[in-house]
């Protein structure tokens, strides 16, 4: 409660302090800087209202580890399985660990990291939204201002806050993003090269950026606007990482595509499109005073046909970021979405629709046809109202409701926390219980396979971090999501033959005595009590081994076993 009432304030202030001097905000440097302190404020206090670590940013810690620890980018010591799809993020959070030795920081690295990227995401949109408004009118008015709604809008947006610091990619994905765009805004092809190929390491989507870039770069040399080198010079850019980055995967995963990337293509075509339907439906829902800024500024820039070569540069720039929210949110669609709480695969779209918006509206005011200076003065004034940081704020206000009562959104992200926080309760028992080497079966391979730590093998029953299941094993579609994985229960019970199965994600309240068909010829269920509490957890513990096995589950102090009848 006290966080909230902490964001809430900040919006507050924030949103006074940009209507009541909206006028020097736009006048003065000074004043645009403390806008853009509160506007940090916001942001920094909205991603600690989450302050969730996700369970699913556990399996890249753990490839981390091993990596700081010199066992390479593996998931259990000696698999050479690519389970992860955020190289970059995870080379940047094993970095610290690597360097002092202590493997301790990888997670408090990559809350602070993503804490980081989401404030550097903040600053970008400012940036962003003034340069492509000066583009149009080098020596005209800019209306600076504008970059300070794009920022607050940024800093409101409730998937950004969600995870920055949840210890996943999304915060750093967001940042090459923009990054990106301000590049092409400033005419770096290279630099746009390089940052889209840091994109692609970081988040398969990165793919699609470089595809509409590449496109974006064809165009503008086409319409005469920029040389056909600068599209030789963006792939030049881009090339040199992904060229031997993907050399090094072949070389040591022996794959082109992730099991991560892998798994979510095996399932049906109707199944994923459904799936992914219902995703991108909730988030225009959630986020339909976004869409309705964007789509509203867009269309103020249609009314004017007739432009200098300056402006249609600048407005070059906002279809790009247009035609990129739109391309990233067809991935996601085709892809079948998401089952991760506040829309985490579309984090980037929210964020480019509020550049859209700021931007152009901003080239609507200050710019006109030659023919037609007496709109643009009637303009002027209405931006430099205080009708606009107005709507801005209330927007911003909008999406901290958003947060705070959407079921899929802080409600969601809490849930998420506890029973991450259970399953590594869990892991705990069991690395502290079993000796190093024991085999562990799971489909939870987060924050439960982590603190089991890597003297122990964990075997993903998805398939998402074990080869053989990901690439031979069935699809199957995962709960109500359009997100496919793998199985092949056989495989994992007669050849990588575990010791343990646990098949409950977290604690239960009640229970359970029944086994899954796939384990009952083998294995039985041990059911133990977690000892303060009201929780049971049941596993299945290998036939042949099962006396040894509970006596040595049974001997930790927080568990205690209680016999199925």
């Amino acid at each position: 409660m006290v966080l909230t009432a902490v964001t809430v304030g900040a919006w507050l202030v924030l949103a006074a302090f940009v209507v009541t001097w909206w006028p020097r905000i736009n006048a003065r440097r000074s004043w645009r800087y403390a806008a853009l302190g509160l506007t940090l404020l916001l942001s920094l206090f909205h991603q600690l209202l989450y302050s969730t670590v996700a369970g699913d940013a556990y399996v890249t810690f753990r490839y981390a580890r091993n990596v700081a620890e010199g066992y390479g980018p593996v998931y259990n010591t000696g698999e050479y399985v690519e389970g992860y799809a955020n190289f970059l993020w995870m080379i940047l959070v094993a970095l610290p660990g690597a360097v002092f030795g202590d493997s301790d920081v990888i997670v408090v690295t990559a809350v602070l990291l993503g804490i980081a990227a989401t404030l550097g995401s903040v600053l970008l949109a400012y940036r962003l939204t003034n340069r492509i408004v000066r583009i149009a009118t080098p020596d005209g008015p800019a209306l600076p201002g504008l970059g300070v709604l794009a920022a607050a809008l940024t800093a409101a947006a409730s998937t950004p806050a969600a995870y920055g610091a949840s210890g996943l990619e999304a915060p750093l994905f967001v940042l090459l993003t923009l990054t990106f765009c301000l590049a092409i805004t400033s005419g770096r092809a290279v630099v746009a090269g390089v940052t889209v190929a840091l994109a692609v390491m970081t988040r398969p989507e990165g793919l699609v950026m470089s595809v509409i870039g590449l496109a974006w770069f064809v165009v503008e040399a086409a319409r005469r606007r920029r040389t056909a080198s600068a599209a030789v010079a963006y792939l030049a850019g881009a090339a040199v990482l992904l060229v031997p980055w993907t050399v090094w995967r072949l070389t040591v995963y022996d794959h082109l595509l992730p099991n991560l990337v892998l798994s979510r293509w095996r399932g049906s075509w109707s199944g994923r499109l459904a799936a992914g339907g219902d995703y991108v439906a909730e988030f225009t829902l959630a986020y339909q005073a976004f869409v309705a800024l964007a789509v509203a500024a867009i269309a103020l820039l249609l009314t004017r046909r007739r432009v200098s070569a300056a402006v249609a540069r600048a407005r070059s720039v906002v279809w790009l970021l247009v035609v990129l929210a739109v391309g990233h949110v067809l991935a996601v669609l085709v892809a079948g979405g998401g089952w991760m709480p506040v829309w985490r695969l579309l984090a980037p779209v929210p964020v480019l629709l509020a550049v859209v918006g700021t931007a152009a509206y901003g080239l609507f005011v200050v710019t006109s046809p030659a023919n037609d200076a007496a709109t643009a003065d009637r303009g002027v004034p209405l931006v430099r109202g205080r009708t606009v940081p107005v709507v801005a704020t209330a927007l911003c206000g909008l999406s901290l409701v958003v947060t705070m009562v959407h079921p899929g959104a802080l409600p969601a992200m809490h849930d998420l926390r506890t029973a991450a926080g259970q399953r590594a309760e869990i892991g705990r028992w069991l690395d502290e219980s079993l000796p190093a080497g024991t085999v562990i079966s799971t489909h939870n391979t987060g924050s439960m396979a982590y603190e089991a730590g890597p003297s122990i093998v964990v075997i993903d029953v998805f398939g998402r971090t074990d080869e053989h299941i990901a690439r031979e094993g069935e699809p199957m579609r995962v709960e109500d999501s359009g997100v496919y994985a793998a199985r092949d229960f056989d495989y994992v019970v007669n050849e990588r033959a575990p010791a343990v199965a646990v098949e409950e994600s977290s604690y239960t309240r009640v229970r359970e005595c029944g086994i899954n068909p796939a384990y009952a010829g083998l294995y039985e269920v041990a059911s133990f009590r977690r000892a303060g509490t009201p929780y049971w957890v049941s596993v299945y513990v290998r036939r042949v081994r099962a006396a040894h096995l509970i006596e040595l589950l049974d001997a930790h102090p927080d568990f205690t076993y209680v016999s199925c009848p």
